[in-house]
């Protein structure tokens, strides 16, 4: 098993007084591996900045622990925990040129001219900021800032790197390009790395595991394919993917010959017992209220299928987007072909056993995913 570059166990954030004040983040637990490349993930509020503050230094942990390297370091100040980060708003030193903001960790540890030079030199070709390297941080765009602030962070030894959004700003055609070169640099270095974003598409690019936060609670943590095909409940499976996935109450009847979920307005989705394993079966005899979830790539077009309604047909220039009245709500499917069918046509769906996820009404949390309990 690979070392653990950091652990945190049952931290809590109150903005104000411990129990009474805002609970930002609740009872987190994560350990991460040397090497690593962790994304936090959730929406505005979800508690994945103040995550990443705390690690850093610059919030107070309320509760809990944080071990760097196996060193508790939630009472150290930010300067004693060998963190680099790169900022959201990005904090570069006014007075300094980019290349002076980049070499400052550098100069301070003593390290040689020529080898302070060599490593700005990499780190700003890496970003394609080397046309600025001798300006200052006022007289550049906001994107150019963004880079040069993630730049020095990468540039650093350091134990751990922190990235806050780190790439926000940039056209995405450029993101698209820099995310590949960055994981790489990381990778090849063995660095770990913790990244904030609320872009799904950068934490599956960039993260080995990706952390989905929401109201302060740790929801998922893990691969992102083990995220999109076996998500530990409703607001993980809804959150991550995108288009979202599609969701429908149902009431339930399980017998020895077949599994029955009823939608609104009298859609049936009628399968086989045979079609999911003896645990499922047994699992959902005992349950009959559930809700039943398929994602848009896994909806198929059959004429023999059940019956929808088109109400929107965009076309995205490399895949479809169908969008259909169905069971009372809206169900989404996408193909990679192009086609041509009119909002008011009829449509039948297929909606393949192997592709359902069925999450419990109360709490959320998954019951089985495909053939398979969750």
């Amino acid at each position: 098993m690979s070392e653990s570059a950091l652990q945190i166990k049952a931290v809590d954030k109150f903005y104000g007084p411990v129990d009474y004040g805002v609970h930002a983040v609740r009872n987190l637990t994560m350990d991460i591996k040397k090497g690593e490349i962790i994304a936090l993930l959730g929406s505005s509020g979800c508690g994945k900045t103040s995550t990443l503050r705390m690690i850093a230094g610059f919030e107070p942990v309320s509760r809990g622990t944080i071990a760097l390297k196996g060193r508790p370091v939630q009472m150290l100040a930010p300067v004693r925990r060998n963190v680099a980060m790169a900022f959201e708003g990005y904090s570069l030193y006014p007075p300094l040129t980019v290349r002076e903001n980049m070499a400052f960790a550098l100069k301070a540890a003593k390290l040689p001219q020529s080898v302070v030079d060599e490593k700005v030199a990499y780190i700003a070709k890496l970003l394609e900021i080397e046309d600025i390297l001798g300006r200052y941080p006022s007289s550049i765009s906001g994107g150019q800032q963004q880079r040069a602030s993630l730049g020095r962070a990468l540039i650093r030894d350091a134990d751990l790197h922190l990235l806050d959004e780190p790439m926000g700003q940039l056209e995405p055609q450029l993101r698209a390009v820099l995310r590949g070169r960055i994981k790489h640099y990381i990778k090849e270095r063995g660095l770990t790395a913790i990244l904030v974003t609320h872009d799904q598409t950068e934490a599956n690019a960039l993260a080995d595991r990706i952390a989905v936060m929401e109201g302060g609670v740790l929801q998922q943590f893990d691969t992102p394919q083990e995220i999109k095909e076996r998500p530990a409940n409703l607001f993980t499976g809804t959150f991550v993917g995108e288009p979202p996935m599609n969701i429908f109450e149902a009431a339930l009847s399980a017998s020895a010959e077949t599994i029955r979920f009823l939608l609104k307005d009298g859609v049936a989705l009628t399968y086989g017992a045979h079609e999911f394993s003896q645990e499922v079966r047994d699992t959902l005899r005992n349950r009959t209220q559930v809700v039943v979830g398929i994602r848009p790539y896994a909806v198929r077009r059959d004429d023999n299928g059940v019956k929808a309604r088109v109400s929107v047909n965009q076309w995205l220039g490399d895949q479809t987007h169908i969008a259909a009245d169905f069971a009372g709500a809206t169900i989404v499917l996408v193909e990679h072909d192009r086609t041509h069918l009119q909002p008011g046509e009829t449509i039948g769906l297929k909606l393949d056993p192997s592709s359902l996820h069925v999450f419990d009404t109360q709490t959320g949390a998954a019951i089985s995913h495909g053939r398979a309990l969750a």
